[in-house]
């Protein structure tokens, strides 16, 4: 069953509260996703680690219920 869009920023956002998350279906299908995600907690850490703080926060679905997205991570300006 495929993700939807306010499930992933759901996530997202319960692991990273101050987070501003846009989710884009790229294919109509709910399967691939870019998303662009700014929060505080990705402040000094290299581009790898904010990523996998993103896949930390969707607990495991990557890959399965979620094939595929695109990320865009930074902190705020």
């Amino acid at each position: 069953m495929p993700m939807q869009p306010a499930e992933i920023e759901a996530l997202i956002k319960s692991a990273m509260p101050d987070a501003q998350v846009a989710i884009e279906d790229l294919a109509g299908d709910g399967d691939h996703y870019a998303a662009t995600v700014i929060s505080e907690s990705f402040r000094g850490l290299s581009r790898v680690k904010q990523h996998q703080l993103v896949y930390a926060a969707l607990q495991g679905r990557m890959g399965g219920v979620l094939h595929a997205l695109a990320l865009q991570t930074s902190a705020p300006e």
